[in-house]
């Protein structure tokens, strides 16, 4: 089994129990004063990673529950078990599952499951970004007035004013409209598919964009933070385009 076959097989077993958690009575936390998790979240990620520590028992991992494993090993897994989880808690079709891998400092590969539509986004390096069967390949899409984009907002956002809600004011009337549907994984998706044509956001975890991130570059788009320098997993602020529009929304961002 390669380690992508893996990750697909492992994301496919995540989602048939956030599904049946689905159609049952789902009880909520707060893990902090405005962030939500659920009993799920935390089922969901035990499952992934005992099945990482099976099969590669030398491997890091990282996930957003608090699932870390400590290894000496290049290889490290990017989890979040439940990214949507507050769409997930209220019964709002729109999650997933995003697992990633990662060689260092080099993305390696990238699964976002959405279990609702039965739509499995994976990438490889060097290999392409695929849903299920069809490749992928961002947008044409020419303009940031002819676009429609997505983004995210900060768990705190009514308490802090770094929130994004200026820019999503100035974005909101230079494009064809702004989505906010609270899955970054699964924004990140459909900016690969062409479905989007760029998603921004801020505070941002590496569970949350890893797997995403490298589905746009290998459908061909563009990644930066939000002054255009290079992004990585850590860096918590992104811009994901079909590249065309890249430079018009860094800019209106910095406005």
């Amino acid at each position: 089994m390669t380690m992508l076959s893996f990750a697909i097989e492992t994301a496919r077993c995540a989602g048939a129990l956030l599904l049946d958690g689905l159609a049952r009575r789902r009880t909520m936390e707060l893990k902090s004063a405005y962030e939500v998790v659920t009993e799920i979240d935390r089922d969901s990620e035990a499952l992934i990673v005992a099945a990482i520590r099976r099969t590669f028992p030398d491997h890091a991992i990282l996930a957003e529950e608090g699932g870390r494993v400590e290894r000496e090993s290049p290889f490290l897994w990017l989890i979040d078990p439940l990214d949507g989880t507050n769409n997930y808690a209220h019964g709002f079709p729109f999650f997933s599952i995003s697992i990633a891998l990662m060689e260092n400092d080099t993305l390696l590969l990238g699964v976002v499951f959405d279990p609702l539509r039965n739509e499995l986004f994976s990438a490889e390096r060097g290999a392409g970004a695929w849903c299920n069967e069809q490749r992928l390949r961002v947008s044409a899409t020419p303009t940031l007035a002819s676009s429609l984009v997505s983004t995210g907002f900060p768990y705190d956002y009514a308490t802090t004013a770094d929130n994004n809600t200026r820019q999503f004011t100035r974005l909101q009337a230079r494009t064809q409209g702004v989505r906010r549907a609270g899955s970054a994984a699964l924004d990140l998706a459909y900016v690969a598919a062409g479905r989007l044509d760029a998603h921004w956001e801020l505070r941002l975890k590496p569970w949350d964009t890893a797997a995403g991130a490298l589905l746009v570059l290998e459908a061909g788009g563009r990644l930066s933070d939000w002054r255009g320098a290079p992004w990585n997993p850590w860096n918590d602020r992104l811009v994901a385009s079909n590249g065309r529009i890249h430079d018009e929304l860094i800019a209106a961002l910095a406005e």
